[in-house]
């Protein structure tokens, strides 16, 4: 039985840059290309999931991320009550999507085995592979292990009715997506398997990966699993909250998933 969710779009900062910092290679067309970081929420009449959980005000300073509204202050503007979630999928552990473990204690974490191998394993001992990671989470992650608060997926899976989990891998090893059934039609969360509708559209994928072959077969994937182009959201496009309507008047950075876009 398929259930009609709403989605939910909740940006939680930005950073000023360029393209040529988004795309593999660079772009010989450089031009202001900022990045929005986002949380999102899937809600039906008897359950709420956040999908991923974001950074803090420490690590934006110390990474030099403004941030826009806190986690827990963009759940609470859309009647969310963060320490009562009790599922949260975690699509892959960098720092910007796996942080803010505190904000929920009764939650338990939805992660792709293959995720934990990496982000625990040989690869962090290189600085260039554990940079997007922050000790702090994966370390907080061991411990909602051992406190039994982490479900392990092994490829693809179904959540519950209507919310399917897809492991993608490309930008992380254990990357996945979720497949969310919707008024509109099956929408893709695409998180970091496309940070840009550009990477999307243009076949021209993020800089920051872990194998290119990977990520090009992801957004392959990606593409068949939505009802359209026009499905998949994309992790980090400023362009999601102008494309999207507003899930309250007053708040302009928060955006409806589930209803057609505008225009």
């Amino acid at each position: 039985m398929s259930v009609d969710h709403q989605i939910f779009a909740v940006r939680y900062a930005h950073l000023e840059r360029t393209a040529t910092h988004n795309f593999l290679g660079g772009d010989s067309h450089d031009g202001p290309m900022p990045l929005d970081y986002f949380v999102w929420a899937i809600v039906s009449p008897d359950r709420t999931i956040v999908v991923d959980t974001g950074f803090d005000a420490e690590q934006a300073k110390q990474r030099g991320r403004t941030l826009v509204r806190p986690v827990d202050e963009g759940l609470r503007a859309i009647g969310i009550a963060h320490e009562q979630v009790t599922d949260v999928v975690i699509t892959h552990m960098h720092y910007d999507h796996s942080g803010n473990h505190h904000l929920f204690p009764e939650a338990r974490m939805h992660l792709q085995d293959a995720e934990m191998r990496y982000c625990t394993g040989r690869s962090m001992t290189h600085a260039q592979l554990r940079a997007p990671f922050e000790a702090e989470d994966v370390v907080s992650m061991v411990r909602r292990v051992f406190n039994e608060r982490v479900v392990f997926h092994d490829g693809d899976t179904e959540l519950t009715p209507g919310i399917t989990l897809h492991r993608v891998g490309g930008h992380t090893p254990g990357l996945q997506v979720l497949r969310v059934s919707s008024s509109r039609g099956p929408v893709v969360l695409a998180s970091d398997a496309a940070h840009f509708y550009a990477n999307l559209e243009q076949g021209r994928p993020f800089p920051i990966l872990d194998n290119v072959t990977d990520y090009l077969e992801a957004q392959r994937k990606i593409r068949k699993l939505a009802a359209s182009d026009a499905h998949i959201i994309p992790g980090h496009d400023p362009q999601v909250l102008v494309r999207y309507p507003r899930a309250r008047v007053d708040v302009a950075d928060i955006v409806r998933l589930d209803l057609p876009p505008i225009g």
